[in-house]
């Protein structure tokens, strides 16, 4: 069996990781005590600060450089990210903590790969965890008080983390026998017609792995594609790429397309859902956006129309990507529109908008045999042009 990492500043938090292990060891787990705090002391431990901090890319010696603590603890994150990959007895990770803990912990966590059990007690878990939790399966648990002492609540809520722990170490997921490759799709609600038939082209020969272009949504696309767990693809839906340049709250960060250029994969994409960027309720749209095309998509979501200025930015950004795919890449353009509510007689029909972003995106890209922009005369969610991405996909996937 493989060992739960219990992972926690062993200088401050030492009773509350101590009590954990205890637990875990009497459900029958082994365990390794791994010490991240700053500071020497005298508790025992499986695995030293001082050997985690030899992890560190640039600075082992950190811990003797006069750091101030804001930094001695980044640095440590950094030693910890580095340190955790190269274990190969991980059977699940269990750190506690406040803030600063959470967030060197977590920052280990999110090195190890999609499956892994991951579970981070915390006070600030019943907040905006996604700092914390990025692209992965770190399962948070809020901590009620703070992790400061052993007590009824603490014990209570320590003693369900160390026991969820030990089920999930001892418990391994069963492994399906003949599993099909892995297909990532990207999809948003306004493209869905398109992907629901592309997941029915392709169920049989794949899996169909589909991701909700939410921000998260992306990232988790591009981890996966970066851990060697999604080598096929059909990238209907950059939305995301809308909310980084203009501001909105579903941005995927600058690397969208970053994991399939550095995977050299075979590429087939388009432009689903890029004439909208993503805002909160009504009230949260930016003033100087006030007097845009806003759309009412519910209560908490607002949607706003992209301009051709924007579309020509946002076109110059995606061929640049484009160029630096060493995979084949086919991207498709619906001519017909790139959402479910950029269709005429809907609120965000506009062709001269569109017309932009397929304008610079064909002019930004540098086509050769291997790297193709396809226009087809369609709309993004007729079935043609499902099986136009389905044609190009098989073609590239062929070869």
């Amino acid at each position: 069996m493989k060992k739960a990492y219990i992972i926690g500043t062993c200088d401050t938090k030492y009773p509350e990781l101590s009590y954990a292990k205890d637990l875990l060891e009497r459900a029958g787990v082994s365990c390794v005590l791994v010490d991240v705090g700053i500071f020497q002391h005298k508790n025992p431990v499986d695995v030293t600060n001082t050997e985690v901090a030899k992890h560190h890319p640039k600075t082992p010696d950190f811990l003797d450089a006069g750091l101030d603590r804001g930094s001695a603890v980044t640095a440590m994150s950094e030693a910890l990210e580095a340190f955790l990959p190269g274990r190969g007895d991980i059977g699940g990770v269990l750190g506690m903590g406040g803030s600063g803990n959470t967030a060197l912990v977590t920052r280990g966590m999110r090195s190890l790969p999609v499956g892994v059990p991951k579970l981070m007690v915390s006070t600030v878990a019943s907040g905006d965890t996604s700092p914390y939790v990025g692209a992965t399966d770190i399962c948070m648990m809020a901590s009620v008080a703070d992790v400061a002492g052993l007590n009824p609540v603490s014990r209570a809520v320590l003693g369900n983390a160390a026991h969820a722990m030990a089920g999930m170490v001892k418990n391994a997921v069963p492994q399906v026998a003949d599993t099909k490759p892995l297909l990532g799709m990207t999809m948003f609600g306004v493209t869905t017609p398109c992907v629901t038939h592309l997941r029915g082209i392709f169920e049989d020969k794949y899996e169909p792995l589909i991701f909700h272009a939410t921000g998260i949504g992306g990232q988790c696309f591009e981890k996966l594609i970066d851990s060697g767990m999604v080598k096929h693809v059909i990238d209907v839906t950059l939305t995301e790429v809308c909310d980084l340049h203009m501001g909105g709250v579903m941005s995927a960060g600058p690397d969208r397309l970053g994991a399939v250029i550095r995977a050299r994969l075979p590429y087939v994409g388009s432009v689903g859902a890029l004439d909208m960027v993503n805002f909160g309720a009504m009230d949260t749209v930016p003033e100087k956006y006030r007097g845009r095309n806003l759309y009412v998509h519910n209560a908490n979501v607002t949607l706003m129309r992209t301009t051709k200025e924007e579309n020509a930015v946002m076109g110059r950004w995606i061929g640049e990507k484009l160029n630096q795919c060493q995979g084949e890449v086919r991207f498709l353009l619906p001519e017909g529109g790139v959402s479910a509510i950029d269709a005429p007689d809907q609120p965000f029909h506009d062709p001269e908008a569109d017309k932009a972003l397929f304008d610079a995106i064909e002019a930004t890209v540098k086509a050769t045999d291997r790297r193709k922009v396809i226009r087809v005369p369609c709309h993004i969610n007729d079935t043609a042009f499902a099986e136009a991405l389905a044609e190009q996909f098989r073609q590239i996937e062929n070869r």
